[in-house]
C-alpha cells in the first residue's frame, strides 16, 4: 500500500487545549485520478476545519517517513516548539528523511 490508499494520521493536543490532527497523504483532486498523482502533503485539522496545509518532499510510496513526519509535528506541536501554520510545518516537511 502506499500514500495513495492511506492517509497517515497523529493526533496532539497544543498547550492551549486544541486538539489538532495532523494528516500526511496524497490529497484529493477532482481532476487528476489518485493513483496518477505524486504529491504528499501534511494538512493540520482542527474542529472540522484546516489550519495549514503544505507539499511535503515526500514521494506516495514513503510511508514510513510519512509516519515519521507525522509524529515529528504533533510531538512539536503539543511541546509548543511549532505554530499550527503552514510556515512552521513547512521547514520540517520540506526535510528530507
Amino acid at each position: 500500500m502506499s500514500l495513495r490508499g492511506r492517509t497517515v494520521e497523529e493526533s496532539a493536543t497544543l498547550p492551549d487545549g486544541r486538539h489538532v490532527v495532523v494528516h500526511v497523504g496524497v490529497p484529493e483532486d477532482p481532476y487528476i485520478p489518485r493513483a496518477q498523482l505524486e504529491t504528499v502533503d501534511v494538512e493540520l485539522h482542527a474542529g472540522g476545519h484546516v489550519l495549514a496545509a503544505v507539499n511535503t518532499v515526500l514521494d506516495p510510496d514513503q510511508e514510513s517517513e510519512a509516519e515519521e513526519l507525522a509524529r515529528e509535528i504533533a510531538r512539536k506541536l503539543e511541546s509548543g516548539e511549532l505554530e499550527p501554520t503552514a510556515a512552521a510545518i513547512e521547514p520540517l516537511a520540506d526535510t528530507l528523511r
